[in-house]
């Protein structure tokens, strides 16, 4: 029986400095393909919807999530679970068809569907009789 062990959240190394004095962190994330589709399933807890930026640029999608940290009259006093913003990229290929990418959100679960080019998606050919 295997031993079942706790994965750690990786934190990105910034180049830049941040205006934000909190940790970023590499979401995880599943990918999976369908006959239509990449699926980008990313695991963002904490987030809500409208703090999380995606940004389409030179094949290059990125995805940027901005942490609640704590209410307005409310300080820490014992903290366990560490929180931080998220930031992640991927390089798309010419298989995508980048004008009809699509992404929402449920309960701290971002899903991002990459539609595929039409010459891409596969096909059946009819082999026809003379």
């Amino acid at each position: 029986m295997s031993e079942i062990k706790a994965k750690e959240k990786q934190e990105v190394q910034r180049a830049a400095e941040s205006t934000r004095n909190v940790p970023i962190y590499i979401p995880d994330v599943d990918i999976y393909e369908t006959n239509d589709a990449l699926v980008v399933v990313a695991d963002i807890p904490g987030v809500s919807p409208e703090n999380v930026d995606i940004d389409l640029r030179d094949d290059t999608l990125t995805i940027r999530a901005t942490v609640d940290l704590y209410g307005e009259n409310e300080r820490p006093v014992l903290t366990e679970y560490e929180v931080g913003d998220y930031y992640r990229q991927f390089t798309l290929g010419r298989l995508i068809d980048q004008s009809k990418i699509e992404a929402s959100m449920k309960d701290g679960v971002l899903t991002l569907i990459l539609p595929k080019v039409e010459k891409a998606k596969p096909r059946k050919i009819v082999v026809k009789t003379a």
